[in-house]
């Protein structure tokens, strides 16, 4: 097992992209967590050895994101900084790259986190368009620049969306969605299950905000018009079962995956603080948690939404813990389909003998301790954020608990899987 203390962790408020957020760029969220982390733990910035962060769609420009939140977060020039990229799992990405860069001495303090504006993620020109703007740079004269313009068509001027392509997959040729589909047949799983989980995950995270408990984790943000935001904004206090079954389906004609039973496009970020747990104790510190172990699984990218099973039937072999050793669980709510073919994957014999060259399934998926204080269907999904969010939800409900160990685990788009075995002591 691994000895990698995370002393704490923040993020900020998850806002649906588009939103009160939709003007702070990824890089400032970044910052902002980084600072405020910085601050509640009393850390200061030339402590911080290096920094690691994930991002899915860099900004153009910061194309290594994670060197400028550094700087602007006030680290020293002289501290390294690099960016990684999994798709959904870039937030735990970074944190295991942390992980691995103490475990061979190369830093003895690592701000590890992840950041994703959506709402920035730009439009694109097509490529014929792209190369007439560029003809239209080389012209020198004005009837090369005349003649270029009129060899425009209406056609040049459709951008192309560059996050509509960001979440479909190049191998399957399939959007995120769409792969939800393909579970919903494999698992005859029905519109009204599927409705029935996005409700649940809204009742749970308002019931969450209400206690308080999700303020334990953010810390507030003011946006560029002044307005300080200091909790997620997306949980619908008056969600009802009817109102989503009136939904549409959207990658499916005949389907039965909607907007109401998806996550959220998102904006925010999160970051964690982490050192060698050897480290840690030498100075009196008392972490909120420990990294214990990790894996990273592929899978077809037809049914990425499959990941977290494949993943964590890795890690329980790397392990040798048994599913029901673990106190709480954080699987990310990609999809409601995910989540609930994961329940029947994770409890099935058959998927564990021909999937995971298991002679039994893996165990059960108890949803009375897993994502009880809703998940990304009702906070949200900013992609490389997410999976280090996952990190400080787990921590902090063993925390709330009195539990000792938990897992988090996610589906990445592309066809893998994470999972992270997490503990308190």
């Amino acid at each position: 097992m691994l000895d990698i203390a995370i002393l704490d962790g923040l993020r900020t408020p998850l806002v649906k992209a588009f939103g009160p957020l939709a003007q702070v760029s990824a890089q400032e969220l970044g910052r902002m967590v980084t600072t405020a982390l910085l601050e509640r733990i009393r850390l200061k910035p030339d402590q911080v050895d290096q920094v690691v962060f994930g991002n899915v769609a860099p900004p153009a420009d910061a194309a290594n994101i994670a060197r400028v939140i550094a700087l602007q977060a006030g680290i020293p020039q002289d501290r390294i900084a690099h960016t990684v990229q999994r798709n959904c799992a870039s937030g735990m990405e970074a944190i295991t790259t942390a992980a691995q860069i103490l475990q061979l001495g190369e830093a003895r303090v690592v701000v590890a986190g992840g950041t994703e504006s959506m709402s920035q993620i730009p439009l694109l020109y097509n490529r014929q368009a792209t190369a007439l703007y560029l003809d239209l740079g080389k012209a020198r004269t004005l009837w090369q620049r005349l003649s270029t313009m009129l060899r425009f068509r209406p056609r040049h001027f459709h951008p192309v969306l560059a996050l509509q392509q960001g979440l479909t997959d190049p191998v399957s040729g399939l959007l995120m969605g769409a792969t939800a589909e393909v579970l919903v047949e494999d698992f005859g799983l029905t519109r009204r299950e599927q409705d029935e989980y996005a409700l649940l995950s809204h009742q749970r995270a308002v019931r969450a905000q209400e206690r308080g408990v999700l303020s334990e984790e953010i810390t507030p943000v003011v946006t560029p018009t002044g307005q300080t935001l200091g909790e997620d904004i997306g949980p619908r206090r008056e969600q009802t079962l009817e109102a989503l079954a009136r939904l549409r389906p959207i990658f499916k004609k005949d389907g039965t995956v909607t907007v109401g039973n998806s996550c959220m496009i998102t904006d925010g970020a999160v970051a964690l603080v982490l050192m060698r747990g050897e480290d840690a104790r030498a100075e009196g510190r008392q972490p909120l948690g420990y990294l214990r172990a990790f894996s990273y699984a592929g899978c077809d990218p037809r049914r990425m939404g499959l990941g977290p099973v494949h993943a964590t039937s890795k890690l329980l072999a790397k392990t040798g813990l048994p599913m029901k050793d673990f106190d709480y669980l954080e699987l990310n709510e990609a999809f409601a389909a995910v989540v609930l073919a994961n329940e029947r994957a994770f409890a099935s014999t058959t998927f564990a003998q021909k999937h995971l060259g298991r002679s039994e399934a893996l165990g059960e998926l108890p949803r009375e301790r897993m994502n009880v204080n809703g998940g990304a269907i009702a906070l949200g999904h900013p992609v490389g954020a997410t999976g280090a969010r996952l990190v400080l939800t787990v921590l902090r409900e063993l925390r709330r608990r009195g539990g000792h160990r938990g897992l988090a685990t996610l589906c990445v788009g592309g066809g893998q899987g994470a999972a992270l075995v997490l503990e308190t002591a």
